[in-house]
């Protein structure tokens, strides 16, 4: 029996990323990067700590580097991607890697930042453990990864297109983590303190086809492992706008497509940390506070 498809096919996400970042309007397209960079550099400035070795992990670009130049929390910035072509600029303070295969040591670097990375790996727990052992015992986790309802109103386009003219319908956008589940992973990845939130970010188009093509010039079409090899008709695409339109068209007849960046934040385990109360060690039980505020 062959073996099932990758989620997503992680070559064929290379080569698009790569083409591009290549393409002289790559920048005009990095909004959703630059908003969560912003956000990292914020949530960072509320953590009265400094970590002299941080990494930011597979960004995808210089967005990170930018919102963190000058930040005295920091000593020393050290970029990891998977191609070289995102790390331009980026001198020595660079490595080129798979996040998936952390080429970190353990117990290694202060704070680990990732943009908008952690939902194109295949591994996402593993990936989590490794950056977990990577950090020195109450160093910081920071990330910011798509999730929720992203790219709702094009899912629903598209499957319901293909189903009405096919009668079936094949995955053409990657499935994203629920807020409540991120923060299980980083529980599962033995992180103290973890938290995990959710912003939204809604962007209005003229068509479906606007959207289309801000997700090419990202790098970011589909790239399902078990998508059709098939490329769909004229025909189908016209009928997703059309349902694209009908559903979810604002009065003045532009289309919303929704973005939640689910922020996730956790710390390496240390005797310092805020512990919780083991089992049984309370001194007041919940039947007594009950009775006491029943007035008996």
């Amino acid at each position: 029996m062959p073996l099932a498809s990758p989620p997503i096919d992680r070559p064929l996400l290379d080569r698009r990323r790569r083409r591009a970042a290549a393409r002289p309007d790559f920048a005009g397209v990095q909004f959703l990067l630059e908003a969560a960079a912003q956000d990292l550099a914020e949530r960072l400035s509320a953590v009265e700590r400094r970590f002299e070795v941080a990494v930011d992990l597979a960004s995808g670009g210089d967005a990170v580097a930018k919102a963190l130049a000058g930040s005295p929390q920091i000593g020393r910035l050290v970029r990891i991607e998977r191609d070289a072509a995102f790390l331009k600029g980026a001198g020595g303070q660079s490595v080129v890697a798979d996040e998936e295969a952390l080429p970190l040591a353990a117990n290694s670097v202060d704070l680990v930042l990732s943009a908008l990375s952690l939902q194109l790996t295949n591994d996402t727990p593993g990936v989590l453990i490794q950056i977990q052992r990577a950090l020195k015992p109450d160093g910081l986790l920071l990330a910011a990864m798509l999730g929720g309802e992203t790219l709702n109103e094009l899912r629903a386009a598209l499957l319901s297109a293909e189903a009405e003219l096919t009668g079936g319908a094949s995955p053409r956008v990657i499935p994203f983590v629920e807020v409540r589940d991120a923060g299980a992973l980083l529980q599962r990845a033995g992180f103290a303190l973890p938290v995990a939130d959710q912003d939204r970010l809604t962007v209005r188009y003229d068509t479906m086809f606007g959207l289309m093509a801000d997700l090419r010039a990202m790098g970011m079409a589909n790239m399902l492992g078990e998508r059709s090899r098939r490329p769909g008709s004229r025909r189908f695409f016209l009928r997703a706008a059309e349902i694209y339109r009908e559903r979810f068209a604002d009065p003045d007849g532009r289309v919303r497509a929704t973005f939640d960046i689910v922020s996730l934040s956790g710390w390496k385990p240390h005797a310092s940390q805020q512990q919780p109360l083991q089992p049984g060690s309370a001194k007041a039980s919940l039947a007594a506070a009950l009775n006491d505020r029943s007035g008996n």
